[in-house]
């Protein structure tokens, strides 16, 4: 199995964690408010590697907090865009449209990294597309406040993908990892404290809630991100990701009871389809010539 290869199968792995989030969180804001559900979540995260890796994590290399921080930012006030617009939108809704930074990705690569996308992996994230709005977007919904929300969230994830693949180098997974971590929890603590009205009930589905989203959805998932992410190209990346919804949506049919009708089993299988393009378009001239003009 080549570095590539594991890489992306670990990405694949990791985004099906991040599927189980979105009915996880829905209910766990039941009983814990938005921004605290943050807090706490990359409070223990934080509290868990300084214990158990901080000889692995120090001495940080110069420009880690920075770096570090910057990321953590475009971390930070995505989740918070995202789990106000859960109160407000479905879950599987919402994964549509965080979904949606598969569009974002190559045009901010272009941007900030100066990296034309290839042939293939544009065409793949267009099939992907088509597919999540089959997959989410049932028929009379109209947009929201939830759903403006999580479009803002959709902007910034992307921009931390590719920031992501711009800095990953600078440090270890594990460093990058504990920086992302005490960043977001100041940042979540500060905004709490300052203009939140909190909330906590404690009983098993908040306890659950936090332990899936700290240990599975935050801790193994950035440290694989952080670690196999830079062994592929942020579309590439992005395009997996995109499998997301799909996992979403079937667990959200499950725990919440929200319906997959026949045209999201469409979109399912549209977002496989361009997932399969993206990934094998290596292999074949047409597609893998860059938009840049060099192959």
């Amino acid at each position: 199995m080549t570095q590539k290869t594991r890489a992306e199968l670990s990405l694949l792995a990791m985004t099906s964690i991040w599927g189980g989030t979105f009915p996880i969180v829905k209910i766990a804001m039941e009983h814990v408010s938005p921004i605290l559900l943050i807090a706490i979540r990359f409070c223990i995260a934080s509290v868990f590697l300084l214990l158990f890796f901080r000889r692995k994590i120090f001495p940080l290399p110069a420009g880690a907090i920075t770096k570090g921080s910057i990321l953590s930012l475009f971390l930070f006030i995505g989740f918070v865009a995202q789990n106000i617009g859960l109160t407000i939108t479905t879950a599987s809704k919402s994964a549509f449209i965080t979904g949606l930074m598969v569009l974002f990705v190559p045009l901010l690569q272009v941007i900030i990294e100066r990296r034309a996308p290839r042939f293939g992996n544009v065409l793949g994230v267009l099939v992907v597309v088509l597919g999540l709005y089959l997959l989410t977007s049932p028929e009379g919904s109209a947009l929201n406040a939830g759903d403006a929300l999580t479009l803002v969230c959709a902007v910034l994830f992307a921009v931390y993908i590719v920031y992501l693949d711009v800095i990953a180098h600078d440090m270890t997974a594990l460093q990058l990892l504990f920086v992302q971590m005490i960043s977001t929890a100041v940042f979540a603590v500060a905004t709490t404290a300052a203009f939140e009205e909190t909330y906590f009930v404690l009983n098993a589905h908040s306890v659950g809630s936090l332990l899936y989203l700290t240990f599975l959805a935050t801790l193994l998932t950035t440290y694989v991100q952080t670690r196999y992410q830079k062994d592929t190209t942020p579309t590439r990346a992005v395009v997996i990701f995109s499998i997301e919804p799909v996992i979403a949506s079937f667990l959200s049919y499950l725990i919440l009871g929200e319906i997959l009708g026949p045209l999201g089993i469409l979109g399912g299988a549209l977002i496989i389809a361009g997932v399969l393009l993206s990934e094998l378009s290596e292999g074949i001239p047409l597609l893998n010539r860059s938009l840049g003009g060099t192959s």
